[in-house]
């Protein structure tokens, strides 16, 4: 994570909160529908969708929570679905299996730890730029 001011404008109280809250959306859905993969994605996307039309400070941080729950999408509902195929076919666990999801555990700790350092620096005015997701979301979201 970088530590950047790029806006050029100062960020009302306002816009603070809302770019901040666009990180804190995808852990509340992750206590409504932890098994499921999906929900997180849905909840930021939601998030993002009412925010597209907001200053650019807002906007780049939906944009850049939203691509971070997309990856772990991916590899979260990979993980669910190899559970399920274990849970209900003749597959048994295996030492792949078990190294993918403590694999997969820890990208999601360090996502969530991530994610609750950035709102919490968002919402103090701070720029953070992930370090794969910050460049991405330069490339999307234009001032």
């Amino acid at each position: 994570m970088m530590v950047l001011n790029k806006f050029f404008v100062e960020p009302t109280e306002h816009e603070l909160e809302k770019a901040s809250n666009s990180y804190l959306m995808s852990l509340i859905a992750l206590m409504a529908g932890l098994p499921f993969p999906i929900i997180n994605l849905l909840a930021t996307l939601i998030f993002y969708v009412g925010n597209r039309k907001g200053t650019h400070f807002v906007r780049w941080h939906c944009t850049q929570a939203l691509l971070s729950q997309l990856s772990l999408l991916f590899v979260n509902s990979y993980g669910f679905w190899w559970t399920i195929s274990i849970i209900f076919t003749p597959e048994k666990i295996s030492n792949h299996y078990i190294a993918y999801m403590l694999t997969a555990f820890v990208f999601n700790v360090f996502e969530m730890i991530a994610t609750i350092y950035t709102a919490i620096q968002t919402r103090k005015g701070k720029h953070i730029e992930w370090w794969c997701y910050g460049n991405i979301t330069n490339a999307i979201c234009k001032p």
